[in-house]
């Protein structure tokens, strides 16, 4: 059972704080003061305390990295702002103060599914956890209700619009809090990539709530981001934890979009068996990308907004309980997911930010196993993102964000750098050295350049036609293609036709991506997928300034690798980190154990990671505990699943011996 304080250690009133400025919109009841609030000076042991539960309710032995002191502050009553990379351990920062400090922690989450997955782990532990949503039947919230009230939780999930309802406040009034964590916290800002207005009603909670520490995390948020939402929950005094959003067991490979079907089947190859994601711009390409890898041989489920809410949970809850399958998805899915087994993200189409492209992407590999993410990218992809910022309702300053961001990530695609060190000098770090685990670094480009006269051939083709044609036709203006259309219009008639026939299809393409992610092109405003030149093009054009672009050479798809010789995940010596490195036996064991632990997860009806993680299953395929004291000892195994699954587990182990 978890570790509580001490009965003397209960929570005494407090004085309400002076009245501060209402919350925008916020009606008076609100701000009403609490009637109770948890004391915020630690018991003299509470980082040993955190310690004992960590061991005694999780079965880490140590916390990793800022952990620690994350912990200690809020536990001391303090505030902390905390950003770290998915799969970094976000969530005991706020569980194990929820368990050390008097009272329950308050839990605010985005989503249903996440809510569901992180109290069923929780409860797997010992913890006493439960969520309040609009998915509990009216006698399953009167239930959560009265043991809310009557301190029988230890930790309670909420969505944003359940905690600022005014009656929801009112029955705060009277609980002891110890703590409240808002994660997802990026939602809360107009820059993050999930932006929820309802988020920024939560800087309410200051006020109302003077005496218990709040904390926001995320795994991603830009310098932008960070301010506002800094600012948008009043959270100015709480300290900043940024433990770094480097995730060395991802590796990642973008390539120019070509035969994109092809190029996709030829990636899977080497990840049959795994569990992963594809996304897909639209609708219609995850039913057709869905159906082509059924036709492979993979278990592939589409989802989407245009299906069922039936069909769509039918889907969600098999790659959550099965392994092995591959869900394609629109962006929509994926943010309330905890799966920590997933060994790819692929993308067909970009995202709209390197924000939401690293959210995705830290989807893979959150059980620090390697994982792959990878991504196809091409000029189609821009003109649909920036036809879609142009089109939408939201305020102009908005649509400069939208479309510096999505700037961004064309420059991240077209980078001839470390991938990695770009993606992470963009979220405020500044790497020193090569990752080695990024086709960049594994592979890498020419470093030849074009000369100046190429851009002034694209630049030129683009006005010769009118700034009113996508990148297809003016390829085939250059290389003095005649087409019907190039005919219609006269193009063929032109200066510019023909003068670029040395140059292929391919080089000339991306000649045109390098433009747009210059700046020197810009898709046409009325979104038909036409190129415009940009005030910067003048210069370069005219042959007032020089112009060289990265000459890339023509290669073929070299087959992926995965993982590094040296890996991230290994904790003690003499245990295999990644599943390359299992012997034939091991990985037999490891088999073995996966298929139990599939068993037991269907017996109980949750997903086979609350039972136990692949960490887990690969230390236990490798250290081969005999005995429940030597099991108890595994990370991830603490005393209330210890009871629940030495048996069995030692049991195969010893058939296998």
């Amino acid at each position: 059972m978890p570790v509580r304080p001490p009965n003397d250690d209960t929570p005494a009133a407090a004085t309400p704080a002076p009245d501060a400025p209402d919350a925008p919109g916020a009606p008076d009841s609100v701000l009403a003061p609490p009637s109770i609030v948890p004391d915020r000076t630690p018991h003299p042991d509470a980082l040993a305390r955190a310690l004992k539960t960590l061991r005694e309710v999780f079965g880490y032995g140590s916390f990793r990295g800022p952990q620690a002191e994350v912990v200690s502050t809020v536990v001391a009553g303090g505030d902390a702002v905390v950003l770290m990379p998915t799969g970094g351990g976000k969530s005991l920062c706020y569980q194990i103060p929820a368990l050390v400090r008097p009272g329950v922690g308050l839990v605010v989450s985005p989503l249903i599914a996440l809510m569901r997955d992180q109290v069923e782990a929780l409860r797997q532990h010992g913890v006493r956890a439960a969520y309040w949503n609009s998915s509990l039947t009216f006698d399953e919230v009167r239930e959560v209700e009265r043991d809310l009230r009557s301190g029988a939780l230890d930790v309670l999930y909420v969505s944003p619009e359940r905690l600022v309802m005014p009656q929801f406040l009112e029955l705060l009034d009277g609980v002891a809090l110890s703590v409240i964590a808002i994660d997802e916290a990026h939602c809360v800002s107009q820059w993050g990539h999930d932006f929820r207005p309802e988020y920024r009603d939560l800087g309410l909670l200051r006020d109302r709530f003077p005496g218990v520490p709040r904390m926001a995390l995320t795994a991603t948020a830009d310098q932008q981001t960070r301010r506002d939402l800094i600012r948008q929950l009043n959270l100015q005094d709480a300290r900043l934890f940024i433990s770094g959003f480097d995730r060395p067991n991802i590796r990642y490979t973008v390539r120019p979009r070509e035969n994109a079907s092809r190029a996709l089947l030829d990636f899977l190859a080497d990840h049959r068996g795994d569990a992963g994601i594809v996304y897909c711009g639209t609708r219609n390409g995850v039913e057709r990308t869905a159906e082509q890898l059924r036709k492979a041989g993979l278990t592939a489920l589409p989802y989407h907004g245009g299906m069922s809410t039936e069909d769509r949970d039918t889907h969600q809850d098999r790659f959550l309980h099965e392994d092995g399958v591959v869900v394609v998805a629109t962006l929509a899915f994926g943010m309330g997911i905890d799966k920590p087994d997933v060994r790819f993200v692929a993308h067909l189409d970009m995202p709209k930010s390197i924000e939401a492209y690293y959210q995705e992407t830290g989807r893979a590999g959150r059980d620090g196993l390697p994982a792959h993410a990878w991504m196809l990218y091409g000029m189609v992809d821009v003109v649909r993102q920036r036809r879609m910022i142009d089109e939408s309702e939201a305020p102009d300053a908005q649509k400069r964000i939208e479309r510096t961001k999505l700037d961004a990530l064309l420059g991240y695609c077209e980078a001839a750098e470390c991938r990695r060190n770009v993606l992470l000098r963009y979220l405020g770090e500044d790497p020193q050295q090569p990752c080695g685990n990024c086709d960049v670094c594994l592979d890498p480009p020419s470093t030849e350049r074009w000369d100046t006269t190429i851009a002034q051939m694209a630049l030129s083709a683009v006005y010769r036609t009118g700034q009113r044609f996508g990148v297809q036709h003016l390829v085939d203006v250059l290389r003095g293609r005649t087409t019907e259309r190039i005919e219609r219009f006269d193009h063929h008639l032109i200066k510019t036709f023909g003068v670029g026939r040395e140059l292929s299809e391919a080089a000339w393409r991306s000649v045109f991506r390098q433009l747009v992610a210059g700046g020197y092109l810009v898709a046409d405003p009325d979104g038909y997928g036409g190129l415009q030149l940009s005030a910067r093009a003048e210069d370069p054009l005219l042959g007032r300034t020089p112009l060289e672009l990265r000459r890339e050479a023509e290669r073929a798809e070299r087959p992926a690798r995965r993982g590094r010789a040296s890996s991230p995940v290994r904790k003690r010596e003499g245990i295999a980190g990644t599943l390359e490195e299992l012997d034939d036996a091991a990985r037999e064991r490891f088999d073995a154990l996966r298929g139990l632990r599939l068993e037991v997860a269907r017996e109980q009806r949750v997903p086979p990671y609350v039972v136990f993680h692949d960490r887990t299953l690969l230390e236990m395929a490798t250290e081969l505990p005999q005995t429940r004291e030597a099991f108890g000892q595994l990370s991830g195994v603490g005393p209330s699943k210890a009871d629940r699954y030495a048996d069995r587990f030692l049991d195969l182990l010893r058939q296998m011996e």
